[in-house]
């Protein structure tokens, strides 16, 4: 039986693994090994994922749990990358360090097209590969094109139904095949988090596998997402403020009275500062949650009256594997700013935008259900191959003609928010500019008369 290598960097990515052993997602094997990898700006002093609250209850379906940045200190594993030449002896190294000897190697890592699922597939060329999902992205295209000899390598796509009835995009070039996660094995797996990692004082969690009754303002409190979307480039640090304090007075508006705010793990300390005075002006109590817990642990324990956030994956779990109210704020302004159009972030984003209720929508946020999959694959389905093909439209060009057909039926005042009239043109696309126009955008003439129009329109 072959030696299987697990690397996950996050503890939601370490619990869709433990649901997966569990679920028998994965052969048997001789020995099956956890690779933690710490991503921090800062690894060597910022808490690794061995380190987490609730990792001991992931730890019992390894044999063994080995620390990736510990091997390549003092290089970083979110950029270091093997020179070709450097690949077997580190390969015969790797194989001596973890004692793997001359056994047959099977990965399974996140994020194949970046470091170090790369590096780690490159320092084992002989090894199978399974992807699997740590949230939403997974329904979006390959990020880059990969090298054939690697993405013929990967056998399959593993990840939770987050959105049921929608297909990952991810790896589709090389026909890998997606395979679901079972819901209920995950929802365990959760479960057993709860018991090690909820911060002292939440109740109890209740049946793992039930969905949540919806609860009214007054039984439970209204949880708001932090996700630390300035790190990501997406908004400033003022504006990611502002998102908080719109959150708070969204869910006020609603008549909740009792927030929770879970801030992003990496986020400074003063992005709540903001949400707090808010609340504390509108007259509601604000609770910080600072321990470094799952926000599903919270949707076990609380059972929150409403879930908001921008365009979190725990929207999506809430939503999907637990029945919450979920709501989301700010997704139609990245969206606008998203650069560059390919941008990683940009199916997520549209994925929570089009599902999910705006919280400034009190009627649509009390009316909202979860869409069945007939919906999804009748109104979403379309749209994410359209998004992912304009995407990447080299590495998607088998979509083309299904994202020409959704655009030519589907453009509405709604759905072009999702893509941008320059990026239509570009592809030859409906909704872009025709062929024989294409010049007057770069026409200084009608650049300044258009100027010119707006100066007297204003």
């Amino acid at each position: 039986m072959p030696v299987q290598i697990f690397l996950a960097s996050t503890l939601y990515g370490a619990a869709t693994l433990a649901a997966g052993i569990d679920a028998g997602s994965f052969p048997p094997a001789g020995r099956r090994i956890l690779l933690t990898s710490n991503h921090a700006v800062a690894a060597e002093v910022a808490p690794g994922l061995a380190d987490v609250p609730g990792f001991a209850a992931l730890r019992t379906r390894f044999d063994e749990v080995l620390d990736w940045n510990h091997v390549i200190e003092p290089l970083h594993p979110s950029t270091w990358a093997p020179r070709t030449e450097d690949v077997p002896l580190w390969e015969r190294r790797l194989r001596s360090l973890w004692g793997l000897g001359d056994e047959r190697v099977e990965l399974v890592v996140e994020s194949l097209q970046v470091p170090p699922a790369q590096t780690l597939c490159r320092l084992f060329p002989g090894a199978a590969v399974d992807v699997y999902a740590d949230g939403l992205m997974s329904y979006g295209p390959t990020r880059f094109r990969l090298d054939p000899q690697l993405g013929m390598r990967v056998r399959r796509v593993l990840h939770l139904d987050l959105v049921p009835g929608l297909e990952p995009l991810l790896l589709t070039e090389f026909g890998v095949r997606a395979e679901l996660v079972p819901a209920e094995s995950f929802a365990k797996v959760l479960a057993e988090l709860a018991d090690l990692a909820a911060p002292a004082g939440l109740a109890a969690p209740s049946a793992p596998c039930a969905p949540a009754a919806p609860a009214g303002p007054a039984s439970a409190p209204a949880l708001l997402l932090g996700q630390y979307l300035s790190a990501l480039d997406l908004m400033t640090p003022a504006e990611e403020e502002e998102l908080h304090v719109e959150m708070v007075r969204g869910a006020r508006a609603l008549g909740h009275r009792e927030l929770l705010f879970k801030p992003h793990p990496s986020a400074p300390a003063a992005y709540s500062r903001r949400a707090e005075a808010e609340a504390a002006r509108l007259g509601v109590r604000l609770t910080v949650v600072d321990s470094p817990v799952l926000a599903e642990v919270l949707y076990l324990r609380l059972r929150p009256a409403l879930v908001v956030g921008c365009f979190s994956t725990g929207l999506l779990t809430a939503a999907t594997l637990y029945g919450l109210p979920v709501a989301r704020t700010g997704t139609d302004a990245v969206l606008a700013r998203l650069a560059p159009y390919p941008n990683s972030n940009r199916v997520p984003l549209a994925v929570v935008d089009a599902l999910l209720p705006d919280l400034a929508d009190a009627g649509a946020v009390r009316a909202w259900s979860p869409p069945d999959r007939a919906r999804v694959q009748e109104e979403l389905t379309g749209l994410l191959t359209a998004v992912g093909f304009t995407m990447q439209p080299q590495i998607l060009a088998s979509r083309r003609p299904a994202a020409e057909a959704y655009l030519a039926r589907h453009l509405t005042p709604r759905t072009w928010r999702y893509f941008t009239r320059r990026r239509l043109t570009s592809l030859g696309l409906p909704g872009g500019i025709p062929a024989q126009l294409s010049f007057l955008s770069r026409s200084p003439a009608v650049r300044r008369a258009v100027r010119r129009l707006r100066r007297a329109l204003s």
